[in-house]
């Protein structure tokens, strides 16, 4: 299966983006890619954090998920779509939400961020908690492929990427990691944590970031890729708007598991003590 990481560099005006959203998916399409991932706030970056409650979609109805829809029914692609701002009971945050849409234009599956990203280094500080809601569960779901291949997705963004705890219990084919990871955490981890999580789990990763300079002055690392289940960098982009193919194989999956068993050598269970 054919499968498409795609890299942007959004900004404050929506429908800019979801016309270089638009561009990029049919890039993927001619490219044979039967699933594409978009990149974390695909359609939005705006000037100050708080901007996303201008921009909230209650479930189900608004302009980001109606343009995932209609391009996965016109393209005939499954498409993870980065992440939308949902409305939440609370009206001071959002849930920062990845949907998944399938060839026919219907929304299968939907994650909400669960690990939600805090840094300061003395100069730049970002708290995603002041304006998001986070998520409370892990989410899968199974993706039949042009050759009658089931693979189970798990669902994953940015942050999450941290905590490998995710993506044990989220036991699946493929990894998907939609991402805005800044340019300084990026260069530091961002290849190494994707490596990780691949080789620990014996799964594809499809990482989709934004990559570049964005408007409001920040930096993004970029850096899209493909790694297989042995850790290999099967294709990727270092910055600006793009997008990464790769082939993802089954039988590539299953000599992995079985060369090294590793996931059937665990002894132990989830639940380390919570650090102080």
């Amino acid at each position: 299966m054919n499968v498409a990481a795609v890299q942007m560099v959004s900004g404050p005006d929506l429908q800019a983006n979801l016309e270089q959203a638009r561009g990029l998916l049919q890039q993927a399409q001619r490219a044979g890619a039967e699933l594409a991932v978009l990149p974390e706030y695909f359609g939005f970056m705006g000037w100050r954090e708080t901007d996303k409650l201008q921009l909230a979609e209650a479930w189900g109805h608004g302009p980001m998920q109606a343009f995932l829809a209609q391009q996965a029914q016109t393209l005939g692609l499954w498409i993870v779509g980065g992440t939308v701002p949902l409305a939440t009971d609370d009206p001071q945050r959002v849930a920062n939400a990845s949907l998944v849409y399938d060839p026919q234009g219907r929304c299968v599956a939907r994650y909400d961020k669960i690990h939600l990203f805090r840094f300061h280094d003395g100069q730049r500080g970002y708290d995603e908690a002041a304006v998001l809601k986070a998520g409370e569960q892990p989410v899968t779901f199974a993706l039949r492929d042009r050759a009658g291949h089931v693979w189970r997705v798990g669902l994953s963004v940015c942050y999450d990427l941290r905590f490998a705890e995710l993506y044990r219990l989220l036991a699946a084919d493929v990894l998907v990691v939609p991402a805005a990871f800044t340019y300084v955490t990026g260069q530091a981890h961002w290849e190494v944590l994707l490596r990780a999580r691949a080789i620990e789990n014996q799964a594809y990763v499809i990482a989709s970031g934004q990559g570049g300079e964005h408007p409001n002055g920040r930096q993004t690392w970029g850096q899209s890729m493909v790694v297989d289940p042995w850790g290999e960098v099967l294709a990727q982009q270092s910055r600006g708007p793009g997008v990464v193919v790769a082939e993802l194989s089954r039988a590539r999956l299953q000599e992995v598991r079985q060369r090294l068993p590793a996931l059937q050598h665990r002894r132990l269970l989830l639940g380390a003590p919570q650090l102080s």
